[in-house]
Protein backbone atom coordinates (compact mmCIF):
# COMPACT_ATOMS: atom_id res chain seq x y z
CA UNK A 1 0.00 0.00 0.00
CA UNK A 2 1.36 3.40 -0.95
CA UNK A 3 0.97 6.78 0.70
CA UNK A 4 0.80 10.09 -1.13
CA UNK A 5 0.56 13.63 0.22
CA UNK A 6 -0.59 16.90 -1.31
CA UNK A 7 -0.41 20.36 0.24
CA UNK A 8 -2.75 22.94 -1.27
CA UNK A 9 -3.50 26.51 -0.29
CA UNK A 10 -7.16 27.38 0.04
CA UNK A 11 -8.01 30.50 -1.96
CA UNK A 12 -11.78 30.69 -1.43
CA UNK A 13 -12.54 33.79 0.69
CA UNK A 14 -14.94 31.79 2.89
CA UNK A 15 -12.64 28.78 3.28
CA UNK A 16 -14.00 25.24 3.24
CA UNK A 17 -17.70 25.55 3.99
CA UNK A 18 -20.51 22.99 3.63
CA UNK A 19 -20.64 22.68 -0.16
CA UNK A 20 -16.92 22.06 -0.81
CA UNK A 21 -16.62 19.90 2.30
CA UNK A 22 -19.49 17.74 1.06
CA UNK A 23 -18.11 17.41 -2.48
CA UNK A 24 -14.66 16.56 -1.11
CA UNK A 25 -15.99 13.96 1.36
CA UNK A 26 -18.05 12.31 -1.39
CA UNK A 27 -14.98 12.12 -3.65
CA UNK A 28 -12.98 10.60 -0.77
CA UNK A 29 -15.66 7.97 -0.14
CA UNK A 30 -15.77 7.09 -3.85
CA UNK A 31 -11.96 6.75 -4.05
CA UNK A 32 -11.80 3.57 -1.99
CA UNK A 33 -8.68 4.88 -0.23
CA UNK A 34 -8.07 5.90 3.35
CA UNK A 35 -7.75 9.70 3.33
CA UNK A 36 -7.04 12.27 6.02
CA UNK A 37 -7.00 16.04 5.80
CA UNK A 38 -5.17 18.41 8.17
CA UNK A 39 -5.54 22.17 8.52
CA UNK A 40 -1.76 22.64 8.45
CA UNK A 41 0.95 20.33 7.12
CA UNK A 42 2.23 18.15 9.92
CA UNK A 43 -0.92 18.46 12.05
CA UNK A 44 -2.81 15.26 12.83
CA UNK A 45 -5.43 14.74 10.15
CA UNK A 46 -9.10 13.85 10.40
CA UNK A 47 -11.16 11.37 8.40
CA UNK A 48 -11.70 13.15 5.09
CA UNK A 49 -14.76 11.02 4.25
CA UNK A 50 -16.68 12.78 7.03
CA UNK A 51 -18.19 16.15 6.09
CA UNK A 52 -18.48 17.08 9.77
CA UNK A 53 -14.84 16.21 10.49
CA UNK A 54 -13.65 18.25 7.49
CA UNK A 55 -15.77 21.23 8.52
CA UNK A 56 -14.62 20.93 12.15
CA UNK A 57 -11.11 21.93 11.07
CA UNK A 58 -12.31 25.47 10.39
CA UNK A 59 -10.19 25.81 7.26
CA UNK A 60 -9.93 29.44 6.14
CA UNK A 61 -8.61 31.27 3.10
CA UNK A 62 -4.80 31.06 3.04
CA UNK A 63 -4.56 27.81 5.04
CA UNK A 64 -2.19 25.26 3.49
CA UNK A 65 -4.08 22.00 4.02
CA UNK A 66 -2.45 18.61 3.79
CA UNK A 67 -4.22 15.67 2.17
CA UNK A 68 -2.78 12.21 2.91
CA UNK A 69 -3.97 9.26 0.82
CA UNK A 70 -3.23 5.62 1.61
CA UNK A 71 -4.13 2.89 -0.83
CA UNK A 72 -3.79 1.67 -4.38
CA UNK A 73 -3.35 4.44 -6.95
CA UNK A 74 -2.69 6.92 -4.11
CA UNK A 75 -0.86 9.34 -6.44
CA UNK A 76 -3.77 9.53 -8.86
CA UNK A 77 -6.34 9.75 -6.04
CA UNK A 78 -4.35 12.49 -4.25
CA UNK A 79 -4.20 14.56 -7.45
CA UNK A 80 -7.92 14.10 -8.09
CA UNK A 81 -8.86 15.01 -4.52
CA UNK A 82 -6.69 18.14 -4.58
CA UNK A 83 -8.39 19.22 -7.81
CA UNK A 84 -11.82 18.47 -6.32
CA UNK A 85 -11.12 20.63 -3.29
CA UNK A 86 -9.82 23.55 -5.37
CA UNK A 87 -12.58 23.25 -7.99
CA UNK A 88 -15.34 23.65 -5.41
CA UNK A 89 -14.08 27.01 -4.26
Amino acid sequence: MTTSKRIITIEDPVGIHARPASAFAQAVAASGCEVTIAKHAGDPGVDAASVLMVMSLGIQQGDAVEIVVEGDDSEKVADALAKTLLATE
